[in-house]
């Protein structure tokens, strides 16, 4: 699901270690912790990337690794020459960092909102989760917050963009083995995503920034496939399309329930109660897709085990405006310099104007 946000580069770590410093006095020193800790984490991933054609050229990559890693460059060409994202070192390197995700991820929401927990940092602003380069930790830190009463989720993310925000070709973001295996049309969306962030920010505005990745990665991912892929590719990539939007389908109108009942008239007790039938149709519900359309395919099955508000309240970030950059994306006569332009305007605009702004 989602990709973190790295919170500094390291051309503004005194910068960072400043200001995490002042909060420091006041809230205790864990955010200092936390900087080092995602700095350092992002230097480690970085150290042990190489470029791309120096592990082609190695006599020790398996020749699996080989295949993937030509096709990632393919897709990452196509990404500069047909999307125009930007050419830089950006997924030109290569790392296997022994572990199944390149950071977790943890999200928060009281128990009777959809409202996520936001914590606000130098260089990105504000945003709804964590993220953190070691499992035990985000666990202990998800553990925090529910001992404060809140909902929360902790879950794996297999890549993150710095926003070209890092200063030299060593420190780009590079490939990894954590998606390095995703069938393409899913590889595809992943670069063209990650790339998309470093075309427009808008400083503390996840909704925007995720909806507009998620566009670019939807428009792109089809046009890959329709000029590239093989047959079995795109076949692949339909079913995967197929399941998407069945669960976003489903999870959209779930999401819409538990708002219309927090948001109602309800005692809080009663709240609870209609919650909990309605989380109770929920799996019924999706047992039955999953039996049914979906032939037994079970990629799902960790969400919807998780579910909660705070995993409800991460789906709006990345994809209640999808529908509106895709129309701006029409509008802009389907010409990618025009739309990253306009997007760019939007980004600069204080956050409800960008909204009404929106198509």
């Amino acid at each position: 699901m989602k990709r973190w946000l790295l919170m500094a580069s390291l051309g503004l770590v005194g910068v960072v270690l400043a200001a995490s410093a002042t909060v420091c006095l006041t809230s205790g020193c864990s955010t200092v912790g936390y900087y080092a800790q995602s700095v350092g984490g992002h230097m480690g991933i970085v150290r042990s990337a190489r470029p791309v054609p120096e592990w082609l050229a190695d006599a020790a990559t398996p020749a699996p690794l080989k295949a993937r890693l030509e096709l990632s460059q393919r897709i990452r060409d196509y990404a500069v020459s047909e999307l125009q994202e930007p050419e830089n070192a950006s997924y030109r390197r290569y790392a296997d960092v022994q572990r199944s995700a390149a950071v977790w991820n943890v999200v928060a929401a009281p128990e009777l909102s959809l409202t996520l927990q936001t914590w606000c940092f130098p260089v990105v602003g504000c945003v709804a989760y964590r993220g953190y380069y070691d499992k035990p930790a985000a666990d202990a830190f998800g553990a925090d917050l529910r001992a404060q009463g809140l909902e929360v989720s902790v879950y794996g993310v297999p890549a993150y963009s710095t926003l070209g925000l890092l200063p030299f070709d060593a420190f780009a973001d590079p490939l990894l083995n954590t998606f390095i295996d995703y069938p393409e049309g899913e590889l595809a969306r992943l670069i063209f995503h990650e790339l998309a962030h470093q075309i427009a920010y808008a400083k503390g505005d996840t909704l925007f920034n995720e909806s507009f990745a998620t566009a670019v990665e939807r428009i792109g991912s089809v046009r890959w496939l329709a000029d590239h892929a093989d047959a079995k590719a795109r076949d692949d990539s339909e079913r995967a399309e197929v399941r998407r939007a069945d669960f976003r389908a489903l999870t959209s109108r779930y999401r819409d329930a538990f708002n219309a009942i927090y948001r109602g008239a309800l005692s809080d007790d009663a709240k609870r109660a209609a919650k909990a039938a309605l989380t109770a149709h929920l799996h019924a519900d999706y047992a039955s897709l999953k039996a049914g359309r979906w032939g037994g395919f079970s990629g799902y099955d960790g969400w919807f085990s998780r579910a909660n508000n705070a995993s409800f309240g991460v789906l709006a970030a990345y994809n209640e405006l999808v529908p509106n950059f895709e129309r701006l994306f029409e509008r802009e006569g389907r010409d990618f310099k025009r739309f990253y332009a306009e997007v760019k305007r939007l980004a600069a605009l204080p956050q409800v104007e960008r909204r009404e702004a929106l198509p």
